[in-house]
């Protein structure tokens, strides 16, 4: 009796997963028809397209600037690291 109620619980789930994965549109966005698009941002002469939204700016994708330690080697003393107070 307990296996029915396991692998029916199972079915449940593996259905409820496999109706989400339909959820997902892949086509491209569009306006609702009579609707305008948002109104350009302040200071700017147009629009910025998709493509523009989508582009990361170079702060959230910062290129490293260190370059990797091949050996290890030993630390410069920092005057930061205190022991706990007690």
């Amino acid at each position: 009796m307990m296996r029915g109620n396991h692998l029916a619980a199972l079915a449940a789930g593996m259905a409820a997963l496999l109706a989400l994965t339909g959820c997902g549109q892949k086509g491209n966005l569009r306006l609702p028809e009579g609707e305008t698009p948002p109104p350009v941002a302040y200071g700017e002469s147009e629009s910025a397209g998709s493509k523009e939204l989508l582009e990361l700016p170079s702060q959230a994708a910062p290129e490293r600037s260190v370059e990797l330690r091949k050996r290890s080697e030993e630390r410069e003393d920092d005057p930061f690291d205190l022991p706990p107070e007690d």
